[in-house]
């Protein structure tokens, strides 16, 4: 790989405008739907992973809470309407090809449906590590 690094990966044919609305810009699957990453604000903790569509997207946005769509019951559902586990709204950012939401929140009390602070908690894999070159 050349220095250019990820710059030689396959781009999309449209480039990226900083004008339009965020649901204008976002690159939604053939599903209609966006991977939606949650991040506690003030630490940088990665909470768990949702999915979106552009209503969830809008009400997210626009409400102050997040708002995901099931894909497996095919509804929306607000983060804490009945765990209490309330996801407050901080900030968002569409990544660099508006095909993944990055939602920072502040979030009261576990994030998981299984009970643990994050989903990322409970299955952690073994891994071989990869380090930089020393110099």
């Amino acid at each position: 790989m050349s220095e250019q690094g990820d710059e030689e990966l396959e781009r999309d044919e449209e480039a990226w405008t900083p004008g339009g609305s965020p649901l204008d810009r976002a690159a939604f699957n053939a599903d209609g739907l966006l991977p939606a990453v949650i991040q506690q604000w003030n630490t940088g903790e990665l909470l768990m992973l949702g999915w979106m569509d552009r209503e969830a997207m809008r009400r997210t946005l626009t409400e102050g809470r997040v708002t995901f769509w099931s894909r497996s019951r095919q509804e929306y559902w607000r983060k804490g309407d009945t765990s209490g586990h309330v996801q407050y709204v901080r900030s968002a950012a569409l990544d660099c090809d508006a095909d993944t939401l990055l939602v920072q929140v502040e979030q009261v009390g576990a994030a998981c449906h299984t009970g643990t602070r994050t989903c990322f908690d409970g299955d952690p894999l073994e891994v071989v590590q990869g380090f930089p070159p020393a110099d």
